[in-house]
């Protein structure tokens, strides 16, 4: 190890940034687990941003002529500057890493700006649409943009905020599903699995870090590929959290595997942070076949103990007699013995005209009741104890776990008498049962072909998107985690057609909720498209090949037609939900939706306000994404929103702060500042409960240094 490090010394010495990058790898296989889940990182993964305006500094590849389908030049130049040759804007560009100068001038439309992850980023972003139906309910946003980098976007606004992330990853199927640095990765990759797992991991770091600590959960959907090295990198990265697993038929049919059986399930990944758990709950008609059958009736246990430490010995305490009598309708309770020590229990006289029940286990075994001998006697007195049916000298007793008197005590089995043991009979005619369903789910209403494909078409008809969720399966997942809370804020960072934010709209219109949904996506174009588009002389990041893309597409059209109720064409949607809200898909929700593109500023023109237009949105969202957005420097000095205000000229402190006491209801102030003396100051006298945020050193610090590059 020594040696190592005086040669990384060394070579940092001659070439500073080769002995950074050999001293990240050493690091790296220092670290490595000796057991657990071991793969290589393949850094630095990196990204093509087309459409990305061309600016000196950036790293750029040179595209392929138009209409040639070859990946053409995929090694990294610098713009060293740009200016304009012939009326064309051209750069002259130097290449990285070169052991010897090389050069070339090439037009700027033949560029396109690559992002590696090692690189800082300085997000913004651009609107580019917008539905509102909602009044003032917080809205929904949708991030066109590589994954990535929204997720650093969001460390800004939501770190620590996100209720339940829900994510369906590519599956790593060997198709032509995702890529890994700009190619897609084929089922013959022999490095395929740790593509993925590296892959999946710098996302899910990422993700760690916008969910609550107290109490939050992340929802990872995946198939038999991956699911084995998705379970141990989910408890590498999630250390403090609980991961469990769910097994979920999505096809009933059976989807070929050739010489395998059919797959007609996926699984599901829970990783519940802090006290985090599943919320029971009334279920739709389509679980009762994953329902315990005795779950919509009061549940009576039996007062002998079972499973373990069942035994006299593991509890001496708790083996006592209990009395009973013959009565007109069947056998009372007469009374509760003390606790019994030692030997001889069977000589012990039971009041005249009494028989004495013992915890004597079926095998013979002195066993012990459940409760104590004074507890019995108050569930009995209540009517939380009873009797079972006459055996001639014997009978069983059984009670009601406090879980079950709760729900007596709360009206939900209301009390319509007594029978002779004094014990509680009550109608169970209107209960509706709540309870949390096991491992195994065979729901009707998660059928993919029908929840997800063809409910796709109804929305958006003649637009296919590869293996869409069923929206009831996202729904009902989803609500395990969020029914108590209405304001819950819910991330899905593989939002494909945007099955998640749709599924969040149905679950406020059950309750009334307020709940919104953040979704990311690209606006990748299929495999097959590419080829057509590429044929017609287009590239990326010309309208004409971005309007075929995932987000323009699909998502964006998707998620509008779900709130207008009419397809892009402006008909109604066809159709009725079903299963836990049935109403005509042509109602549409109540709910706002914005589109934003993920933009990539410089911290010079963010910190001198030229940027302040595209870093708005993310101000906006830092304040819970409702009502009004203050999109532009406000000719005052300063504004003040529906959620947030913002102070730009300090000399006008005294009405901004006059106007935060006077809203009421602000969280944020933004304050525009390069000196923390007076920010401090103007901090000092803003109301109780709202936060202060010193522009734009808390925008630049959080990325400059808080990506642990």
């Amino acid at each position: 190890m020594s040696r190592l490090t005086d040669l990384i010394a060394q070579a940092k010495a001659k070439d500073p940034k080769l002995g950074d990058e050999l001293e990240r790898e050493f690091k790296t296989l220092a670290n490595r687990r000796q057991f657990g889940l071991n793969f290589e990182r393949h850094a630095p993964e990196s990204v093509e941003l087309p459409g990305r305006p061309i600016r000196k500094g950036d790293k750029v590849r040179v595209l392929p002529p138009r209409g040639n389908a070859s990946k053409g030049d995929q090694r990294l130049w610098k713009v060293v500057k740009t200016s304009r040759q012939d009326g064309q804007r051209v750069a002259q560009l130097d290449l990285l890493g070169a052991a010897e100068l090389e050069v070339q001038t090439v037009p700027v439309e033949d560029l396109v700006v690559v992002a590696e992850f090692r690189d800082y980023i300085y997000p913004g972003l651009v609107s580019t649409g917008k539905v509102e139906r909602g009044g003032d309910k917080p809205c929904h946003t949708v991030i066109n943009g590589e994954n990535f980098h929204a997720l650093e976007a969001l460390t800004y606004t939501h770190r620590g905020k996100i209720d339940v992330i829900y994510i369906d990853p590519p599956y790593n199927t060997g198709a032509k599903d995702w890529k890994y640095n700009n190619d897609y990765v084929e089922g013959d990759d022999l490095y395929r699995h740790s593509k993925w797992l590296a892959f999946m991991e710098r996302r899910l770091k990422l993700a760690a870090q916008l969910l609550n600590p107290i109490n939050s959960t992340l929802i990872v959907s995946i198939d038999e590929k991956e699911y084995l090295r998705l379970g141990l990198l989910l408890e590498q990265v999630f250390p403090d959290g609980r991961v469990q697993m769910v097994s979920s038929i999505i096809n009933p049919k059976g989807a070929s595997r050739g010489a395998s059986f059919g797959r007609t399930d996926e699984y599901l990944f829970f990783v519940w942070l802090g006290d985090a758990a599943p919320i029971p709950g009334p279920l739709g008609n389509e679980w009762k076949i994953v329902q315990d059958k005795r779950a919509g009736k009061l549940r009576w246990a039996e007062a002998l103990r079972s499973g373990s430490d069942p035994l006299r010995t593991d509890s001496p305490k708790q083996f006592y007699p209990v009395f009973f009598r013959s009565g007109g309708d069947g056998p009372e309770f007469h009374s509760v013995g003390e606790p019994f020590f030692g030997d001889g229990w069977q000589g012990v006289e039971a009041p005249e005209g009494c028989v004495a029940i013992w915890p004597i286990r079926s095998n013979g075994e002195e066993g012990r009741w459940q409760n104590s001998s004074a507890g019995l006697r108050t569930l009995i007195e209540k009517g939380y104890a009873k009797l079972g049916k006459w055996r001639g000298t014997s009978t069983s007793i059984t009670y009601l776990f406090r879980g079950e008197q709760k729900k007596v005590e709360a009206g939900m089995f209301p009390i319509i008498g007594r029978r002779s043991d004094n014990s509680i009979i009550v109608d169970d005619a209107a209960y509706k049962p709540t309870f949390v369903p096991g491992t195994q789910w065979r729901i009707s209403s998660h059928n993919a072909e029908q929840g997800g494909t063809n409910l796709q078409k109804s929305f958006i008809p003649g637009r296919k998107f590869p293996f869409p969720k069923s929206l009831y399966a996202v729904e009902d997942a989803v609500r395990f985690f969020v029914s108590d809370k209405t304001n819950a804020t819910i991330l899905d960072f593989f939002s494909g057609s945007g099955t998640t934010a749709h599924a969040v709209m149905r679950l406020n219109k059950q309750d009334g909720g307020r709940r919104q949904c953040i979704s990311v996506t690209n606006n990748e174009v299929g495999a097959d498209e590419q080829k057509v588009l590429i044929k017609d002389n287009l590239r990326p990041g010309d309208p004409d090949w971005e309007k075929w893309g995932i987000c323009d597409y699909i998502t964006k059209p998707r998620i509008k037609a779900a709130i207008n109720g009419q397809t892009p064409d402006g008909e109604p949607i066809k159709g009725d939900y079903k299963f836990t809200d049935e109403f005509p898909m042509a109602e549409g929700f109540e709910e706002n939706a914005e589109f934003f593109t993920l933009t990539y500023e410089t911290p010079v023109s963010v910190s001198h306000n030229r940027a302040f237009s595209r870093i708005a949105p993310l101000l906006w969202m830092r304040a819970g994404s409702e009502g009004r957005r203050i999109d532009a420097l406000p000719d005052t000095g300063w504004d003040v929103a529906d959620t947030y205000g913002l102070l730009t000229d300090l000399d006008a402190a005294a009405s901004f702060v006059n106007a935060v006491e006077a809203a009421g209801c602000i969280r944020i102030a933004y304050i525009v500042t390069d000196d923390d003396r007076r920010f401090q100051s103007v901090a000092q006298r803003l109301p109780d409960g709202v936060e202060p945020v010193r522009l734009y050193e808390s925008y630049l610090t959080n990325f400059r240094f808080a990506m642990g590059r």
